[in-house]
């Protein structure tokens, strides 16, 4: 089994891929990662061109939801955005907090951080910023943050409890966040749970959804709501790259076990005392 390390080279891999090709290129594959059938694409991504603040040079097709249009973002609110890629949902945050809000972008993968700060500038948005840096470990200072969105990026992450934590630190009281993501509903097979390419494009990293809104309540967040829901599914063509006919027709009659989840949770007076490092409850 690979370690945390290895998986998160193998994300930043795939993404400094990702960062290099056309979106054409990324909307005919699995998320950006690797030959797949568009189905997954097409499935996965929700569209974005109606939202005000959109810039298509900046998406690179690789979400699984809208979560700043559930993030009640207002104006002069500073918005985190976690693993911002080319900018695409920074962009469309910096239209809702407006010109005195404050937009920062944090991903670990340098061709995206170099990418998105082109789109900034050619843009010519001087209160969006990108920072290089681990969602695991933030470089941002506590209690500075008063909107956290993420779009299909937490999945990727190894220890989603720190990820979860890190967000709890940086979030004033009051604030919030609203987080597109996958989640399992089911066990996979263990053969799409080893497949590098699916780890680092869409599924493979997702935890079952249980655990996962679990995470979030133990990292001290309160009011957890699951705003939306939808199935995903796998084409065919994909699951025979790591299953016998028997077991494709299997995943087929089940179900592949895989959703779509937006969620919303706040960080509250209660939840900051009880939060990670709080000895106050």
């Amino acid at each position: 089994m690979k370690t945390a390390e290895e998986l998160k080279e193998n994300v930043r891999k795939t993404y400094a891929q990702v960062a290099r090709q056309s979106k054409e290129t990324n909307a005919s594959s699995c998320c950006g990662a690797g030959e797949c059938s568009t189905e997954v694409y097409n499935i996965m991504s929700d569209d974005y061109a109606g939202l005000k603040g959109y810039a298509a040079d900046a998406d690179l097709g690789l979400g699984c939801g809208l979560p700043t249009e559930t993030a009640g973002i207002k104006p002069g609110d500073t918005v985190l955005d976690l693993g911002s890629g080319a900018g695409n949902d920074a962009f469309v945050a910096r239209a809702e907090t407006g010109p005195d809000g404050r937009v920062i972008g944090v991903d670990f993968t340098p061709e995206m951080i170099a990418k998105a700060k082109e789109n900034a500038t050619k843009l010519g948005y001087a209160n969006v910023e990108f920072r290089h840096g681990d969602i695991e470990d933030l470089p941002l200072s506590s209690n500075m943050v008063d909107v956290v969105v993420s779009n299909c990026v937490l999945n990727l992450v190894p220890d989603k409890r720190k990820a979860f934590a890190e967000m709890h630190r940086v979030l004033r009281v009051g604030g919030h966040f609203s987080v597109s993501d996958i989640v399992l509903t089911r066990e996979l097979p263990d053969e799409l749970r080893q497949a590098a390419e699916l780890y680092a494009g869409c599924v493979t990293g997702a935890s079952q959804v249980e655990d996962y809104l679990g995470i979030i309540a133990e990292t001290g967040f309160t009011n957890v709501q699951v705003l939306k829901r939808k199935p995903i599914t796998i084409p065919d063509d994909i699951l025979a790259r790591y299953l016998s006919a028997a077991e494709v027709e299997k995943v087929k009659a089940e179900g592949l076990g895989v959703e779509s989840i937006t969620v919303r949770a706040e960080k509250t007076e209660q939840g900051a005392c009880c939060g990670p490092g709080s000895s106050c409850c």
